[in-house]
Order: C-alpha cells, then sequence, then structure tokens
C-alpha cells in the first residue's frame, strides 16, 4: 500500500517538475539548471518505479536510496532556481513541499526495509 502511494506521488512529482521546466525554459531561457531539476525531478520516480522489481531486499534498499538522493538533489535545484530567480516563491514552494513528503516517505521506506534484511 505505501509503496502504490509513493509511486502515484513520484510520479505525480514528476509531471509537477516537467511543468515547471516548461515555464522556466520558455519564460526565463534557462537551460542548464532547469536541466537538472528535470532530471533530478524525474529520476525519483523511476528509481521506484526500478525498486519494484529489485532482486533481492540490499538491491531494494539500494534503489530507494538513490531515489531518496535524487530527491534531495532536486531540492538543491529548487533552492538554486528560487535564489536566482528564475522560479517565483509559489513554484518553489509547491516543488518543494511535494519533494519533501516523497523524502520523507523514502527515508521511512528505506527504514523499514533496512530493519528487514
Amino acid at each position: 500500500m505505501a509503496e502504490s502511494i509513493l509511486k502515484e506521488k513520484s510520479y505525480s512529482f514528476a509531471l509537477l517538475v516537467i511543468q515547471g521546466y516548461k515555464i522556466i525554459v520558455k519564460e526565463e531561457k534557462e537551460f542548464v539548471i532547469s536541466k537538472q531539476i528535470l532530471r533530478s525531478g524525474t529520476a525519483i520516480g523511476a528509481l521506484i518505479r526500478e525498486a519494484e522489481f529489485a532482486e533481492s531486499k540490499k538491491d531494494f534498499v539500494h534503489k530507494m536510496s538513490i531515489a531518496l538522493k535524487e530527491a534531495n538533489e532536486t531540492i538543491y535545484w529548487l533552492d538554486l532556481l528560487k535564489d536566482s530567480e528564475y522560479i517565483d516563491l509559489s513554484l518553489h514552494g509547491n516543488l518543494k513541499n511535494a519533494c519533501k513528503e516523497l523524502i520523507a516517505m523514502l527515508v521511512s521506506s528505506v527504514k523499514t526495509a533496512k530493519s528487514k534484511i
């Protein structure tokens, strides 16, 4: 159940990141940092999907841990985009809150899975 919620939320987050990316590229003409956030923000869900078919509990933990690292990196890019004034506080807040929620869920999932190894 929790895995399904995490899968859904990470997919929704990826869609938000893609929408934000389109805005940044079209309105701000910023292509470098926006590409970074597109990469890291969409990688979270892809890694969670990979973890679904992990070869072992250890492999599952590894893939989910990488998803967690990508989420943390995404927050870095979000903060950088906000502080360099490429995105407004509203977009930043929405994306950062959604990403923090994913991080909390990933931390919980990794801890639970580690306890079962």
